[in-house]
């Protein structure tokens, strides 16, 4: 049977735009609680925080923003880039989320090459000091007019700069926009050159984060804890579009990803959902306050980013009351998700796979080489199509081509099989995968293997040079607390006799913590680069 699926077609998609839909949400539930920022103990009703929305909608139009102008917001998890987000949306502006952790190098090319007039940024966040990067690159930036810091009379003065605009006006620039037209550029950091600009549309993403949410199923009564970042797909359209197109409360624990504020803001504002990363989930089950907080508010959440390891998964379930936790796998370049798992999957579906196609999508796995559609359980490269798709990269048709083909089909990267059940395990990046001696290993095995250990908190697996095999493997561990250091001999008695001896790793190296990204996730190619420099590869 060929390795091809189609999602259900219920629910129908939302033909609507964000600010639409945010209106009719707002309307409904106008007196429930829609925001809460734990960190500065704000809070909004839906009809608190439509009004502050169209304040700051109106703010951007009278700041001469017209509709496909880009404004850029670089800041951490605050309420303000929640209303950001809605406000540029109502006003047909393009919102360009910049990466915190970018510095001025980066900074400057997301300016440069979106054409971005107005900035919204925090001043500082941990070691950046955005004011002082914007004064930086300020020359190199033509296109930047304006710079509004949150933590400064700016954001004021954008607001009230409001006042010049009717409402009437606001409401006359919403109806002229399309759900087809471009709302949001999402910087995907490509491991290789400069990063693209994904492009979405308000179709793009106010349906994905309505359909990741019905999967879990969302309503206006559930309160959503999201310390995942806005700046990324997985918080500004699976937790702020999930929650928004359902009515249901956004709860901001941190500026930041913090283990003890994250179990803080579920117990204490009763949360039923949670989001992250694995390694999210990790922190907050190993961390030492983990028994002191109440938890059993929890129903549902979402685990994304990277597989899951049975063992979390477990403990989700049965420490962290999440009985209908589901996986979810995506990119930025499909809005994010292209298949989840359901409420009432089986602990075997939760961790073995990332679910199946979602609503409205297609997925098939394809032979990297010819792109002809592999048997189910064979290794492929994961393709899908639907309204998810990008519009494109920004202004660059030519690396648009290079992943979306002639059939509308997105060629992910990424390594995955499909099951005879029609669901899908990712097995690697097609880059990841290491050729030794002329043996294919995937890395996510290993891995999957290593996890069992006892003393293993997380761990990574890449490969690295090798004069005679090519390639050969190295772990990188991370042991749990108080556990003594495993070395590559005690590895290789662990592995010895159940697995190939060519998945063995031959080095194995313990580190405090991993090179991440700042979405969670693990920069294999840097840990090939350090790992060759340290052994004299």
């Amino acid at each position: 049977m060929d390795a091809y699926a189609r999602g259900v077609v219920e629910p129908a998609l939302l033909e609507e735009t964000i600010g639409a839909n945010f209106a009719r949400t707002a309307a409904a539930h106008a007196e429930r609680e829609a925001l809460v920022d734990v960190a500065t103990g704000r809070r909004w009703t839906w009809a608190e925080l439509e009004r502050d929305v169209d304040a700051l909608a109106r703010g951007l139009m009278a700041a001469g923003l017209e509709k496909g102008d880009r404004v850029g917001i670089w800041s951490p998890n605050c309420a303000e880039w929640t209303i950001a987000q809605y406000a540029t949306a109502k006003a047909g502006i393009v919102l360009v989320t910049v990466n915190p952790a970018y510095r001025t190098h980066e900074f400057a090319y997301a300016v440069n090459h979106s054409g971005l007039r107005l900035l919204i940024a925090a001043s500082s966040f941990k070691t950046s000091d955005y004011r002082d990067m914007v004064e930086q690159v300020g020359d190199e930036c033509p296109t930047l007019e304006r710079t509004v810091f949150l933590d400064t009379d700016d954001w004021a003065e954008l607001v009230e700069g409001g006042a010049a605009v009717p409402a009437e006006a606001l409401a006359e620039r919403m109806s002229a926009l399309e759900p087809g037209d471009a709302i949001n550029i999402q910087y995907t950091s490509g491991t290789t050159g400069y990063p693209k600009g994904a492009t979405l549309s308000h179709r793009n993403i106010l349906n994905n984060g309505y359909l990741v949410t019905e999967l879990i199923n969302l309503t206006e009564h559930d309160r959503l804890c999201i310390p995942v970042p806005f700046y990324h797909c997985f918080g500004m359209v699976m937790g702020n579009l999930g929650c928004t197109s359902h009515g249901a409360t956004m709860v901001i624990p941190a500026p930041g990803f913090d283990p003890e504020a994250t179990l803080r803001a579920i117990a204490e504002e009763r949360c039923t959902g949670v989001y992250g990363v694995p390694t999210m989930f990790i922190a907050m089950q190993n961390h030492p306050s983990f028994p002191a907080h109440d938890l059993s508010s929890l129903r549902t959440g979402i685990m994304a980013g990277a597989v899951c390891p049975v063992e979390v998964m477990k403990r989700c379930i049965n420490d962290m009351f999440m009985s209908e936790v589901a996986i979810a796998y995506g990119m930025t370049e499909t809005s994010p998700v292209s298949c989840q798992t359901l409420a009432d999957d089986d602990l075997d579906r939760r961790t073995a796979t990332i679910g199946r196609a979602h609503p409205h999508v297609e997925v098939k796995i394809v032979d990297p080489v010819t792109w002809e559609t592999v048997e189910r359980g064979e290794p492929g490269e994961f393709c899908t199509r639907g309204y998810s798709v990008m519009k494109g990269y920004w202004e660059d048709p030519q690396k648009t081509a290079e992943v979306i083909d002639a059939d509308g089909w997105m060629h992910t990267g990424d390594l995955a099989e499909m099951r005879e059940d029609g669901y899908c395990n990712i097995v690697g990046r097609i880059k990841d995968m290491v050729i030794r001696g002329g043996e294919n290993v995937y890395p996510r095995e290993v891995e999957e293997f290593l996890y069992q250990h006892p003393d293993i908190e997380d761990v990574q697996v890449i490969g690295v040079p090798d004069e005679r095999y090519g390639e050969e493997l190295c772990a990188w561990i991370r042991m749990k607390s108080g556990a003594k250091p495993l070395d590559a001999d005690a590895v290789r008695a662990f592995v010895d006799g159940r697995l190939a001896h060519y998945k063995i790793p031959r080095y194995v190296l313990v580190v405090e913590e991993f090179p991440m990204t700042v979405t969670g996730k693990v920069r294999k190619v840097q840990m090939r680069e350090e790992t060759a420099a340290k052994l004299n590869l």
